[in-house]
């Protein structure tokens, strides 16, 4: 594929034998009719929805992970709009840009990866009642159908599961530190590997007495912080500040640094407004993206494009490894600029529903003329 200013290049990619989908089609314009109709009506649906020290950086922090922050408002009525445009100017629209993402995909096997929270769902107050909508639930079935796809999350998976509900998807939970493969298959996707059906892949078993001990000790501990919400996701605790009063936001911070100290087998990393405790082991979301192109084949494949879209400081990690593997893009969900490493940007859930729509969209139109084409060389008389 030749390098381009926005797609991730394949450098230092031996071309490999692979029994991968044949040459797909430039995208054309949507046309109008029942598939447009249903398009419409999803989009519509979906936007309706819509030390001291130390200690002193960790706050600065936890206030860069709320992009709703009043300071961000009061940013942009100062007028830092030249800001955002440059950084537009580097992190287009997936959407703006979507003739070149699918030729960038020509012979090549699209592998969808998805966040969920703020992804596929609105940032809510409530973790718990981060739910998708059925318009989404429709949309990423429909991506299902034509390219293998993987939740990537933070929550457990079987928390993700109860939200997303499609027994033909791979989940990655935990930071994909527990990952399973899909209870059905749609479209076969996997190509001939036994451990493309099935998965189930746990790497950090051994630390689950510990992070339920950790659990407990943060729900004592932050049981006077009111707003504090601590999550046991299996394989990592995440205590969420979103609902604590900025004057708490140092308490919550000290809390969670203190009761890992004693711990030195976890570490804590920090999200959307949320600190995760997870094992030391070196494994992240752009772990679990490799592991998964692993299981459905693909690991040393030319003729595969993993797509991740994600709005985490978490999901750094996936951008970073497409990056690596000089192969794949990445799309970043943020209405701010914010560093990453992801080539692309989507405002919000939303438009993540138009990309993937559209996707489907495409994808149906390559392989309609596909089949034209085919039958047309069948009709063609022979010399």
């Amino acid at each position: 594929m030749a390098q381009t200013s926005v797609v991730v290049p394949e450098v230092g990619m031996a071309a490999t034998a692979c029994p991968c989908p044949g040459p797909l089609f430039p995208y054309l314009p949507p046309r109008a009719g029942a598939g447009m109709a249903v398009r419409r009506k999803c989009l519509r649906a979906a936007q309706a929805e819509l030390g001291a020290g130390l200690l002193n950086g960790l706050v600065e922090s936890m206030r860069a992970s709320s992009p709703t922050h009043a300071r961000a408002a009061a940013a942009l009525a100062a007028g830092v709009d030249e800001e955002h445009a440059a950084w537009m100017a580097r992190h287009p629209s997936a959407l703006g840009k979507f003739e070149e993402i699918v030729a960038a995909s020509k012979g090549k096997q699209i592998v969808m990866f998805l966040d969920y929270d703020g992804t596929l769902s609105p940032i809510v107050n409530d973790p718990d009642a981060a739910f998708m909508s059925d318009t989404m639930r429709m949309a990423v079935r429909s991506v299902a159908k034509q390219f293998p796809t993987a939740i990537v999350s933070g929550r457990c998976r079987d928390k993700v599961f109860e939200f997303v509900k499609l027994a033909e998807l791979y989940y990655a939970g935990s930071h994909g530190m527990d990952i399973k493969g899909p209870a059905k298959s749609s479209a076969g996707h996997a190509k001939s590997n036994s451990k493309a059906k099935g998965v189930l892949f746990q790497p950090a078993s051994e630390f689950l007495p510990m992070i339920e001990q950790v659990h407990q000790r943060l729900i004592e501990e932050t049981r006077d912080v009111p707003g504090a919400k601590v999550e046991n996701n299996k394989f990592c605790v995440s205590v969420h500040f979103r609902n604590v009063d900025e004057k708490g936001w140092a308490a919550v911070a000290e809390t969670v640094k203190s009761v890992v100290r004693e711990y030195p087998k976890l570490r804590v990393t920090q999200g959307r407004m949320v600190f995760e405790v997870r094992p030391t082991i070196k494994w992240d979301k752009g772990k679990a993206l490799e592991f998964l192109l692993e299981s459905l084949g693909y690991a040393d494949c030319a003729d595969v494009l993993p797509v991740y879209i994600g709005d985490d400081r978490t999901d750094e990690d996936a951008f970073k490894a497409l990056r690596r593997r000089g192969q794949g893009i990445g799309i970043l969900v943020s209405k701010h600029p914010k560093e990453t490493s992801a080539s692309f940007s989507l405002q919000e859930p939303a438009e993540v529903m138009e990309f993937l729509l559209r996707l489907v969209e495409w994808k149906q139109l390559a392989k309609a003329r596909l089949r034209l084409r085919r039958r047309a060389d069948a009709a063609a008389p022979t010399a």
